[in-house]
């Protein structure tokens, strides 16, 4: 996957690396030029940085990986101008070490955590800012995908001011395999809606949480809610009083709506938006406008907040040593360190809820915890995301291909790779397999790759809910709960699939698309984005970027040939 050129630092033999724009605990993003298409893109490099992280979590590749694909899925999922924009997702080949790149459109004018470190926003584009990520937050809500670490190193800027959402590698989409344990919060907690501390998830209204927490800071120049310590920070989340705005004019009342920790009594994303145009409207009018905010030299440099109170919302200080990055400032591309959570029964006391926290930090949950606190940064990229097996939505057909102007394929045909499971015969076997381990052949979805099979089986019959299954070596494992079944897809008998259409299929897919001597393989059947109708996607790439799939339902029949 990565070579050198003449020099050069090469990525799946397209990308070239220029340099790094910022890094996380999970990954690296990097400047780089597609040298195929003579454009700047940003590569995010999804590993942690730091080998010592990597010896003492083995698992942790794995966990990449999956967060890789779901982040590329998530985004694939969405066509929206304030949505990051996936190019392409640089998968190690089967049965080699190595880990996922993904590839997106590189955006020059910086992060809104940039932004604000210069200080407070003028009212007018902070209302602006709010109606651009709110409408992303819509798209992703309405097709399933909750965001989950709505902050402003996670939001960046075009040139001509407008916000674009990014960082959906912890994003919750309906009917994903969960990437979290029992007990353990994802996100950052100067920006995590109370009830996720409290274990409550799948709600639309957390992220309008975190979208109001951003647009007070955005506002006041200040976080209300950030203290000293990430412990005491989560315990004012849940707990303390927000001061009311002072400097928000009329978009003060609509935070003063959306920052109340009942989820059920903030607006929804309709309401919200006819809040932010009606505030927006005012200020034009110059009705209610606050004061103008101090030019950012007036506002003091940042400095640490007292454990008492707030602090500045500003630059944190310089992380140390090999402390993994931190998510409130930094690379709005690396997945957020997870968090244990502390789950306060409703009602409890103060003295209580600080006593369940500190039980949980005792018990091995400090550093964890710690290390999602904003307090550290290595960088912030400019950059946006890419994608995995990425639908219609954001790849373009290929055009018909006559067979006389189709490249004769050289080397080993794409359906003939020695050992590969990519046979009818094989295939079946592995069906086979599952059904010797949960008695059906009746499955959400499954992949098949080279050397392994994955698949999502329901946990009984008519169940709403599935776990996760590998068949590996002539073995099925089954890796744990997968999610719910989606009343509106239908369940794929994999037994009733046309296998023997597969080779047909992938030398079709070789030949369309030009790729005359794969890298990488693989073929995913699921219902159909678009319609939930069961479909079949060979997946095709060569060593130059090259490739996309072949759209087909399961007895074979070809729709429509896509290029990435």
């Amino acid at each position: 996957m990565e070579n050198s050129e003449a020099g050069r630092r090469l990525i799946d033999g397209r990308f070239e690396l220029i340099g790094p724009l910022g890094a996380g605990g999970m990954g690296t993003v990097w400047r780089a030029r597609d040298i195929a298409l003579h454009r700047e893109v940003a590569l995010k490099e999804v590993r942690p940085p730091d080998p010592a992280t990597a010896a003492a979590q083995p698992d942790l590749a794995v966990q990449l990986r999956e967060r890789a694909i779901r982040e590329a899925r998530a985004l694939a999922r969405l066509a929206h101008p304030n949505v990051v924009t996936i190019h392409h997702i640089v998968e190690p080949a089967p049965g080699t070490e190595g880990h996922p790149w993904i590839v997106m459109e590189l955006l020059k004018g910086g992060s809104l955590h940039d932004r604000l470190a210069a200080g407070p926003m003028p009212l007018p584009e902070v209302v602006r800012l709010g109606l651009d990520i709110l409408s992303a937050l819509r798209a992703a809500h309405a097709e399933g995908v909750l965001h989950r670490d709505v902050k402003p190193a996670n939001v960046l800027l075009r040139p001509d001011g407008a916000g674009v959402l990014t960082d959906f590698g912890i994003a919750a989409l309906h009917g994903a395999t969960a990437l979290t344990s029992t007990g353990v919060l994802i996100g950052s907690p100067e920006y995590i809606a109370p009830e996720r501390c409290r274990g409550e998830e799948g709600l639309a209204a957390s992220d309008l949480w975190s979208l109001g927490m951003m647009l007070y800071v955005a506002a006041e120049g200040t976080h209300p809610l950030r203290r000293a310590t990430s412990l005491a920070t989560v315990v004012a989340v849940l707990d303390e009083p927000i001061p009311a705005p002072v400097r928000s004019g009329p978009l003060g009342p609509v935070l003063e709506r959306l920052l109340v920790r009942d989820p059920a009594a903030r607006p929804d994303g309709a309401e919200l938006e006819a809040l932010l145009r009606a505030a927006s409207t005012a200020l034009g009018t110059g009705a209610g406008a606050a004061a103008p905010a101090p030019a950012p030299a007036a506002v003091p440099a940042p400095a640490p907040a007292p454990v008492a109170g707030p602090g500045l919302y500003g630059p944190p200080p310089t992380t140390s040593g090999t402390r993994p990055f931190t998510p409130g400032g930094g690379s709005p591309y690396g997945p957020t360190t997870p968090v244990p959570a502390p789950a306060p029964a409703r009602g409890r006391g103060r003295a209580a809820l600080i006593g369940g926290v500190l039980a949980l930090a005792l018990a091995g949950g400090v550093v964890g915890l710690v290390q999602a606190l904003p307090d550290g940064t290595s960088g912030d990229p400019d950059a946006k995301g890419s994608k995995a097996s990425a639908p219609a939505t954001n790849v373009a057909q290929a055009p018909a291909t006559p067979k006389s102007a189709t490249p004769k394929p050289q080397g080993t045909p794409a359906s003939a790779a020695k050992g590969s499971l990519l046979t009818p015969d094989k295939v079946r076997t592995a069906v086979e397999a599952f059904k010797q381990q949960t008695g059906t052949t009746t499955f959400v979805e499954m992949t098949v790759y080279e050397g392994y099979v994955l698949a999502s089986i329901p946990t009984a019959p008519g169940a709403d809910t599935y776990d996760r299954y590998e068949y590996r070596d002539g073995q099925v494992k089954n890796d744990g709960p997968g999610g719910t079944v989606k009343p509106e897809e239908p369940l794929i008998d994999m037994a009733a699939v046309k296998w023997d259409a597969l080779p047909g299929l992938l030398e079709r897919a070789q030949q369309e698309l030009g790729v005359t001597k794969p890298t990488s393989r693989y073929v995913i059947v699921e219902p159909w984005l678009f319609d939930a109708s069961p479909s079949m996607r060979p997946y095709l790439t060569d060593e130059y970027g090259r490739g996309g799939y072949v759209y087909a339902d399961t007895q074979g029949n070809v729709k429509k040939v896509y290029r990435s």
